[in-house]
């Protein structure tokens, strides 16, 4: 194991295709057998906790090729407890640490007085890695941004105290995922649903010398300790804000720690010696990564009506294009990624269409069967006029009732009735 770590940091996407290799490369530079654990603190509250616990594990069981441990420390409660003891052992002696989705807040009030933030820290400085994602990113900086609380209830913006553990590796960051959010449609949910006016307003209320790192979504930034570096992976870019000057650094792209750090004496971030940082990401992998989210968000919407068939022609249109940017000769590892979101699709379609009635007639059963019922007690009773009149109704539905010596039988006319 290097003998210092890594603390790769996630705008989101963490249990999706578009990270798969992230992880993978990590967990490899660790070693065979490296230990790699998920704590599931910041959705503790969460009734779905332990669902998340395990879709995560089952992801990098079938993606990663990699088993991974729950540590289970929902609550500060666990303290002092056989339970909590246990925990804090298994973090102790984890390799790869992943926190993922949830309420910073809630992380930070059941980590602080606690051991964990120490284990952290001491587990990075020995050469583990910390994959801190979505909420668990908010958490890692100086400060963090109380999202739920600014965005749902109406609370002033503000910052919160963060674990700081950047700060102990000499990088005085505030961390923001969700940066190029864009799920408010018609209002601005960029910077993590805060928008730009109240982003800014915040950014007013750091102290000078904390920089903010805005991580896109489904994409990582891998803070390489050993190698004095930070790398930018995955579909989109990373921004360093500090003060009124901004860096924007692409896919692909290098920075020293140094500069994201703000040690490089200057007004702006500046670049170190050398091609460490690429000014702007291919323009090819931008057009890639855009087409790929626009049929997405399609497939996404068609997946929350439900609509199988636009979700299958989602699957047909990321599929065609896959082929030609194949053809192409677009970057191998974009089209592995892109492949592995298919594959979700097709899986996902599958479930939606399996959860549909087959046909109309199989829709309509559950009414027209005790129609039925009731029209074989009429004819028991020799109440055929009430029996005749029944069937008429249906028929003017268009529904046709077949008398057999097994039973009622019943189709529907196509074209006609419900």
């Amino acid at each position: 194991m290097p003998s210092a770590g890594s603390i790769v940091l996630m705008g989101s996407g963490e249990l999706t295709a578009t990270m798969v290799e992230v992880h993978k490369e990590r967990l490899a530079r660790l070693g065979p057998e490296a230990r790699a654990v998920f704590l599931d603190t910041p959705a503790g509250f969460q009734l779905n906790a332990d669902q998340i616990a395990a879709r995560a594990r089952d992801y990098f069981r079938r993606r990663v090729g990699c088993a991974l441990e729950v540590v289970s420390w929902k609550s500060r409660a666990l303290l002092s407890s056989p339970q909590g003891e246990q925990a804090l052992a298994a973090l102790r002696r984890a390799d790869y640490i992943l926190i993922g989705p949830g309420s910073p807040t809630y992380a930070l009030r059941h980590w602080r007085e606690t051991p964990v933030p120490e284990i952290l820290a001491r587990r990075v400085a020995a050469g583990a890695c910390l994959v801190a994602a979505s909420a668990a990113a908010l958490t890692v900086g100086r400060f963090t941004l109380p999202v739920y609380e600014i965005y749902k209830v109406g609370v002033e913006p503000r910052w919160e105290e963060g674990l700081d553990l950047l700060g102990r590796f000499a990088l005085p960051l505030v961390v923001v995922p969700h940066w190029n959010n864009a799920e408010g449609g018609t209002h601005d949910t960029r910077f993590c649903f805060m928008g730009e006016s109240r982003f800014r307003l915040l950014e007013s209320l750091l102290p000078p010398g904390c920089a903010v790192l805005g991580l896109d979504e489904h994409t990582a930034c891998i803070v390489d300790l050993a190698a004095g570096e930070a790398r930018v992976r995955g579909a989109g870019g990373v921004s360093l804000r500090r003060g009124k000057t901004e860096l924007r650094l692409a896919s692909g792209a290098r920075i020293a720690l140094e500069v994201m750090g703000g040690r490089v004496a200057g007004d702006a971030p500046a670049a170190p010696p050398g091609p460490r940082i690429a000014a702007a990401s291919p323009p090819a992998a931008d057009a890639f990564w855009s087409r790929v989210h626009e049929i997405e968000e399609r497939f996404r919407q068609a997946q929350k009506r439900p609509d199988p068939a636009a979700m299958a022609a989602g699957v047909l249109d990321l599929d065609a294009f896959l082929w030609s940017a194949f053809q192409d000769l677009e970057n191998p590892e974009a089209l592995a990624q892109g492949r592995e979101l298919l594959r979700e699709w097709i899986a996902l379609l599958g479930a939606a269409c399996s959860a549909c009635p087959r046909a109309r007639q199989e829709e309509l059963a559950p009414l027209i069967a005790p129609a039925l019922r009731l029209r074989e007690e009429l004819r028991r009773g020799r109440r055929w006029a009430e029996a005749d009149l029944l069937r008429r109704l249906l028929a003017l539905q268009g529904i046709v009732v077949e008398d057999t010596p097994e039973g009622p039988r019943w189709r529907r006319l196509e074209g006609r009735g419900p």
